[in-house]
Order: C-alpha cells, then structure tokens, then sequence
C-alpha cells in the first residue's frame, strides 16, 4: 500500500476495477481476526429474519497493511464529520459491536 499524503493515487498506479468487483457487496457486519503474520477481515451482512449471516467478502492482509487501513479510515472519518457532521453510534450498543441489529438467540 503506498502512502500519500493527499490521497491521491500516485502517479502511474493503474488499477482494474472489474464490473463485478465495482458493484460492490452491502456488509453491516465485519468479524476481524489474526495471527502473526495476518489480519482476516470477513464482511458479513446481518438482517433481522437471517438465521446466520453469511460472509460476503474477505479481506486478508499483513499487519502493516491493516495499520495503514486503520489511519486511513481515521483520516476518512474525520474528513466526513467535517462535511456531513459527527456520526453517531447508539449509546445502548455496546462499544466493541459492529452490528446494528441484536443478534439472534441460539436455538
């Protein structure tokens, strides 16, 4: 991942955006796990009614790349509360929940 300071691509980076890849996927769910040597980012979607949300995308990357990704969200964060204003989470969720919905209960 190359930095940049005014998150542009650099100059001479090509990239392929495939159709299929450009749509995109709707996730509201993202389980992050690692070891040593790896970050795993599965993005799930989970809707009321779903008795299991089903991961639609995963991400794999090396611990530096997944720092990278963290400050550049951070950076993209702040820039959209400076335009469009603070996003607010639900004060009842609870802080390490990524998911808007309750979970289902086991069976």
């Amino acid at each position: 991942m190359a930095e940049n300071n005014n998150n542009q691509q650099p100059q001479g980076l090509q990239i392929e955006l495939k159709p299929e890849i450009g749509v995109g996927v709707y996730a509201n769910l993202a389980l992050i796990t690692h070891s040593s040597s790896d970050f795993i980012l599965d993005f799930t979607c989970m809707l009321p009614g779903m008795q299991q949300p089903q991961v639609r995308s995963r991400v794999v990357m090396a611990p530096e790349h997944a720092k990278r990704l963290l400050m550049a969200l951070n950076d993209n964060i702040q820039k959209y509360e400076q335009q469009f204003g603070k996003i607010n989470l639900p004060e009842a969720q609870q802080p390490r929940t990524a998911t808007p919905f309750e979970q289902p209960a086991e069976a």
